[in-house]
């Protein structure tokens, strides 16, 4: 008995490439969130007739601007970091920009918490005295 093949396919360079559908599926994103991602020049890919076939690179680009997204940073800087890449510093110049926004983004995010924090205290300490006006008001209105 045979084992189903699953479809892959190759661009006229022999690398392999994946459908809008492939893609969307494996990262759980609409075929309009990888076209808006195109549109804004984060991932290009070819064109076979009204077909798009994304490449390894545009894969690896997907992948990150989702895990950018995740993390909070804009698209515009995550195109900042993705334009970055030159493969012959091996991504060095990517990975230092990429530590400072992540640096930064972490200071970002517990300066949030700290606020979070505040504004869950004062909910606390609100519902503590809502709880306390509600208590007195029901004693009185039964008495």
């Amino acid at each position: 008995m045979e084992t189903p093949q699953k479809d892959l396919s190759h661009s006229k360079d022999g690398h392999r490439t994946y459908s809008i559908r492939q893609l969307s599926k494996e990262f759980d994103v609409t075929a309009r969130a990888l076209r808006f991602y195109e549109d804004k020049g984060l991932i290009s890919p070819e064109r076979k007739g009204q077909t798009r076939l994304y490449s390894p690179r545009d894969r690896a680009r997907l992948q990150l601007i989702l895990r950018g997204k995740r993390l909070g940073f804009s698209l515009v800087e995550i195109h900042e970091i993705l334009d970055l890449y030159t493969p012959k510093d091996h991504g060095a110049a990517q990975m230092r920009a990429t530590l400072h926004k992540y640096r930064d983004q972490i200071e970002t995010l517990k300066r949030q918490r700290e606020d979070i924090d505040a504004a869950i205290k004062d909910m606390a300490e609100g519902c503590v005295w809502l709880e306390q006006q509600i208590h007195d008001f029901e004693s009185e209105t039964s008495n």
